[in-house]
């Protein structure tokens, strides 16, 4: 399947357009049914809302957001009320030069069982000569811990060690120091937020936590910056043991998107979208 660009962004009237060709059945099927759905990007990091809607051709949307009958020949994704495309937002997020048109995006598509319609890049092809460009899918981007470290958390290390080798040390000592000293405490005395004092650290590697709240998300506003990318933000929550994350977190956030923080990782199938960071498995890779 695949995202075809039907403008030129030189074309002044209706900006540009990307129609879904070549769809599963099954994918037409639900568009068939539900006519109109939220698109959620996956990026390099993950998931990300968007304001873009799947349309079926046989409705758009009119005048105060209402969906009306339409002759559009064409599934489509719909430019947003800025006029920017799903093209232009690929190309924001994966760090594609603007001096080129799309002349197709291939994606693969999935249905969460919350209902979110996921488009998943997969390619790039350009208008006029040259080579399509594979993007590469890596699953759990942003989790680091014993059992799995993504590739897409190695190059960001990578990319900070070759910037500075000394402040990665410092970082690596300081998250090091952290996960001892939870080690030798009686952790029934030591509360989880304490972990909050490897913020510094974290950020050296491109991660901001932001406020500690005591109502859903503990960092609902944090944020990821690697290689070069976008800022990703992401809801982070706090835990001693991953096993400690609470499910019904979930309906604190419109996306069941999140990283659990956490000292050691024992969760035994996290729930989809949901990555691990462990501080003490990040620290001895610090310190290879």
């Amino acid at each position: 399947m695949h995202l075809q660009q039907s403008k030129d962004k030189s074309r002044k009237s209706g900006g540009q357009q990307y129609w879904l060709q070549g769809m599963p059945r099954w994918l037409q099927n639900h568009l068939d049914r539900e006519k109109a759905c939220e698109v959620v990007l996956q990026t390099p990091y993950g998931i990300t809302r968007t304001s873009f809607v799947a349309l079926h051709p046989d409705w758009k949307y009119g005048n105060k957001n209402k969906l009306i009958r339409a002759n559009a020949q064409h599934y489509r994704v719909q430019a947003d009320e800025t006029n920017t495309s799903i093209g232009e937002a690929v190309r924001q997020w994966f760090g594609i030069r603007k001096n080129r048109d799309f002349e197709r995006i291939d994606v693969e598509a999935t249905i969460h069982p919350d209902g979110h319609f996921i488009l998943i890049p997969t390619a790039l092809t350009m208008r006029g000569p040259g080579r399509t460009q594979t993007l590469e899918k890596v699953n759990s981007p942003l989790s680091f811990h014993h059992d799995y470290q993504s590739k897409f958390w190695k190059k960001q290390i990578e990319a900070c060690r070759k910037a500075s080798a000394n402040d990665v040390s410092w970082a690596g000592a300081q998250i090091k120091r952290v996960v001892t000293d939870h080690r030798k405490a009686d952790t029934k005395n030591v509360h989880e937020a304490d972990l909050l004092r490897a913020a510094g650290a974290l950020s050296v590697l491109g991660v901001d936590l932001s406020l500690y709240l005591v109502k859903g998300y503990d960092c609902p506003k944090s944020q990821f910056s690697f290689s070069g990318f976008p800022t990703y933000p992401c809801p982070v929550e706090i835990k001693k043991c991953s096993s400690g994350f609470n499910y019904q977190i979930m309906r604190y956030t419109e996306l069941p998107r999140a990283v659990v923080l956490c000292l050691e990782h024992d969760l035994v199938n996290p729930p989809d979208h949901v990555d691990i960071l462990e501080l003490s498995a990040l620290a001895d890779y610090l310190h290879n």
